[in-house]
């Protein structure tokens, strides 16, 4: 039996719980028995998470650790990428999202000096990391929690002299035509090279793209395709790439995004664009979503607390 676009999408997200920031969070059985800090393990227990994370200006003390997973947890001991450095610019200062755990902080350095060596490229423009301590964010992120994720500008870093002012103003560029199935005219040979450079680094675990930029990718890709594997569609991812480091080697509290699918999911990335050429007809008996329960301060890993505090 062959099956039409919009089902063939549905056995890819199988297995994903999708954050409200587009990335799929790993559904291991870890993250279901992780001990979290429960109704009566702290005086703000039942306050919600964002609120008391947000109001963090600084890193906690102690060895730099992840706990939690992508959606649920926090980071302690967090390092803070500098605004700029010879190959990047972190923008959106005002948000204090250039935190994360010290890898994530190395990654991004070596990925911007790889970046560097693109023609037209002077290195990256950095989006969201981490807040200082991780936990739910305050808007536009449900994952980025345990300073393992990072946002990637898709605007070439062509000039890294901005001012403050101009970080806060500037807008990344979209690389999507007809709802991302396809890529547009700003997608160049560059940003293949950097995504690649990207996804081979033994760190990632991996990145999400709009589905037309993986095909675009699969079709221009020669010689080892391994690394295509990392590279996952999914919704909006336009503007920027997300890229997800694995669980540090020693991390015991950390929850590990689930392995990508075998093979280098470039069947599984043309399944999407068809599914976005060829849509399926709206359900109308289909209920309404029901509205996400924010996170409280109770629902997060017991080592929260400590980093909180």
């Amino acid at each position: 039996m062959t099956l039409r676009p919009f089902a063939a999408l549905a056995i890819l997200l199988l297995g994903l719980a999708a954050c409200s920031d587009g990335t799929p969070q790993s559904t291991t059985q870890a993250s279901a028995i992780l001990p979290t800090i429960g109704t009566s393990g702290h005086a703000k227990s039942n306050q919600p998470a964002k609120q008391l994370f947000g109001a963090k200006r600084n890193g906690s003390a102690g060895t730099p650790a992840p706990f939690g997973s992508y959606a649920k947890g926090c980071v302690a001991g967090a390092a803070q990428l500098a605004e700029t450095g010879p190959t990047w610019q972190a923008m959106r200062l005002s948000r204090n999202r250039n935190w994360a755990h010290p890898a994530t902080v190395d990654y991004v350095q070596d990925l911007s000096r790889a970046a560097a060596q693109q023609p037209g490229w002077n290195g990256l423009y950095v989006g969201d990391l981490s807040q200082p301590r991780g936990g739910p964010m305050l808007s536009g992120h449900a994952s980025h929690q345990i300073g393992l994720d990072a946002d990637i500008w898709l605007r070439p870093a062509d000039n890294l002299a901005l001012s403050v002012a101009q970080r806060e103003s500037i807008s990344s560029i979209s690389l999507r035509r007809n709802k991302g199935a396809f890529v547009n005219d700003n997608w160049t040979r560059q940003h293949h090279e950097i995504l690649k450079a990207a996804a081979t680094d033994p760190r990632v675990a991996r990145i999400f793209i709009f589905p037309g930029a993986k095909v675009q990718m699969c079709k221009d890709a020669k010689g080892d395709r391994s690394w295509l594997r990392k590279i996952r569609p999914w919704y909006g991812h336009h503007y920027h790439f997300h890229v997800r480091l694995a669980c540090p080697s020693g991390a015991k509290g950390c929850v590990d995004q689930a392995p990508p699918p075998s093979g280098d999911g470039c069947a599984d990335a043309q399944a999407w664009v068809n599914s976005i050429l060829n849509p399926p007809p709206p359900d109308p008996n289909a209920p309404p979503p029901k509205p996400k329960r924010q996170l409280l301060l109770a629902d997060l890993p017991q080592q929260c607390a400590a980093v909180l505090q």
